[in-house]
């Protein structure tokens, strides 16, 4: 299978879960998400507290490489209150492929903080991503990054 032909895989399966879904909440946000990757960010909610996040990125660790992931999230807010917008914390389980010399395939594990602004429909984010490589090799490795999504 080619490089793009996966690239089209991956696309049409993230598609496919945001359109195909009954929601209570029906919320679809783009932004940027900057470090480790760097390139287009995508969230859809599914509820109040679960959503699946997705990014096409460029990886810059080893060598030069397409990046993307599609990850479930489940989100806790924090229960102190704050003077303006909505913080919460997630984690989920999600899939990363990676596009360079090779094809590399792992497990993402995303732990991170998102903040809604008040008034406006911005999302600020920053997450922590361990990710177990499976292919070519069994692999730890770790990413790191943040972000803002607009929502319409």
């Amino acid at each position: 299978m080619s490089r793009q032909s996966l690239v089209v895989l991956w696309l049409m399966m993230f598609f496919r879960l945001m359109l195909g879904q009954e929601t209570v909440t029906p919320r679809a946000g783009v932004g940027i998400i900057i470090g480790e990757p760097t390139g287009v960010s995508f969230k859809y909610w599914q509820s109040p507290t679960q959503a699946f996040a997705a990014a096409a990125a460029w990886s810059f660790r080893d060598k030069a490489a397409v990046h993307l992931h599609l990850d479930y999230l489940f989100h806790h807010p924090f229960t102190q209150e704050i003077q303006q917008g909505n913080l919460a914390s997630y984690f989920g389980l999600g899939a990363r492929s990676k596009f360079s010399d090779a094809i590399l395939l792992g497990i993402r594990i995303p732990v991170g903080i998102n903040y809604f602004f008040t008034g406006a429909p911005l999302e600020f984010f920053i997450e922590f991503v361990p990710i177990m490589e499976l292919i070519p090799a069994t692999e730890l490795k770790i990413n790191g990054c943040f972000g803002l999504r607009y929502y319409f």
